[in-house]
């Protein structure tokens, strides 16, 4: 019996082969079989946790409704899912979409917005390599969460580490379903762009609340679509 990993799972696109998806666990998982030795699973004890393990898993090769609904992800949906483990490689069993949210990356960008640049302002005053803010539409209500982070010296690449899932993002999203005044990301898909300015020596991830939301549409249109 091939063993199987149940759990919920980030989505982060396709960043090594356009034939694989690449999932990061999210969350605690149940009803999951052990692994074994010619079977590894992301986790230790077989379950799928909050470690945020990443798992690269094919996309071809399925039919009917399933096939589908693996057509269908993209980068940032939050999804359950059930992967079977056939020689060490994922496949996935069953999808379900939990919140059809979006991660969009951004490099190379100029002329990054005001916002961005005070909130590093802040971040310098305090002699910090990171700072975040929650910003605000016009009626005063709460629009998204912004973090800068310093760009890495040497061989460290965060922007694509945040890409490729080795720093996740998903701690960042969480914090907005913490707050009373936000919908739930299962009820409110959310927008996030991770941004890398040209001339500007951070790392912009901006958690936007509305993934279609004026706000989220301002940035693609400003920034001219993903990368």
């Amino acid at each position: 019996m091939t063993p199987t990993t149940t759990g919920r799972y980030r989505v982060l696109g396709r960043p090594r082969d356009p034939d694989e998806l690449l999932l990061v666990s999210v969350a605690d998982a149940a009803d999951t079989a052990p692994p074994t030795a010619e079977n590894p699973s992301p986790a230790a004890d077989g379950e799928a946790d909050s470690t945020f393990d990443p798992a690269y898993v094919g996309t071809a090769g399925y039919e009917g409704e399933l096939a589908d609904a693996v057509d269908s992800l993209s980068a940032g949906n939050l999804i359950d899912a059930t992967l079977a483990w056939a020689d060490g490689d994922p496949r996935f069993e069953s999808v379900d979409v939990v919140a059809e949210s979006a991660f969009e990356f951004y490099d190379g960008v100029t002329g990054i917005f005001e916002a961005a640049k005070g909130a590093w302002m802040v971040a310098e005053a305090d002699n910090a390599a990171m700072n975040g803010r929650v910003t605000k539409n016009t009626d005063g209500e709460p629009n998204g969460a912004l973090y800068v982070f310093a760009k890495q010296s040497g061989a460290r690449d965060l922007f694509e580490e945040f890409r490729t899932g080795v720093t996740p993002i998903d701690p960042l999203v969480r914090r907005a379903d913490e707050a009373e005044s936000v919908p739930p990301e299962a009820e409110q898909p959310r927008a996030v762009f991770v941004l890398r300015p040209v001339d500007e020596p951070f790392v912009v991830v901006y958690v936007v609340f509305r993934r279609d939301g004026v706000l989220a549409e301002t940035i693609r249109s400003t920034y001219d679509g993903p990368d």
